[in-house]
């Protein structure tokens, strides 16, 4: 076993790093469907959901930003080009979403592939002892869940 210079084994950080590509593909398109949401918008619920969709997708930008430093950390070079995001993504695309239970629906489809993706993640780097990705998936996940129980509970549905 090969070490990298922040005491990781080299192969199980590559195939972590190749991960969280995944994982930043996915989050850019879920980003960008709350930025169109956001703009989109209709109805009685406008005022509420056009804030609730802004402070979603400024999170958001920030887990993308964190996700690339953390695969830069890694060593190897995030996605950054929309074709790439587009290859590697399983986000569903929210195309001209104005309406607030459809747009509801496409925050919770969204975070349910990000979850599985961020499960996925945690797994490996926990058998890697990669506690900084490890730690970040974790509050991701943490996080996450709440949003999609709070979005949930909007529809009238349960977890």
């Amino acid at each position: 076993m090969t070490l990298n210079s922040i005491g990781l084994d080299e192969n199980k950080t590559k195939q972590i790093a190749d991960d969280l590509n995944q994982l930043l593909a996915n989050f850019q398109i879920y980003y960008q469907n709350l930025r169109g949401i956001h703009w989109n918008i209709k109805g009685k619920r406008f005022f509420d959901l056009h804030v609730k969709f802004e402070e979603l997708y400024t999170d958001a930008n920030l887990k993308v930003d964190e996700i690339a430093e953390r695969i830069l950390t890694l060593g190897v070079t995030p996605l950054h080009t929309f074709e790439d995001y587009s290859k590697a993504a399983k986000v569903p695309v929210g195309q001209n979403v104005s309406q607030d239970e459809k747009a509801v629906q496409l925050i919770v489809e969204s975070l349910t592939e990000l979850l599985k993706i961020e499960r996925h993640i945690l797994d490996k780097s926990d058998d890697a002892n990669d506690e900084g990705t490890n730690s970040m998936m974790s509050d991701f996940i943490t996080e996450q869940e709440k949003t999609v129980w709070m979005m949930k509970a909007w529809l009238g549905e349960t977890v």
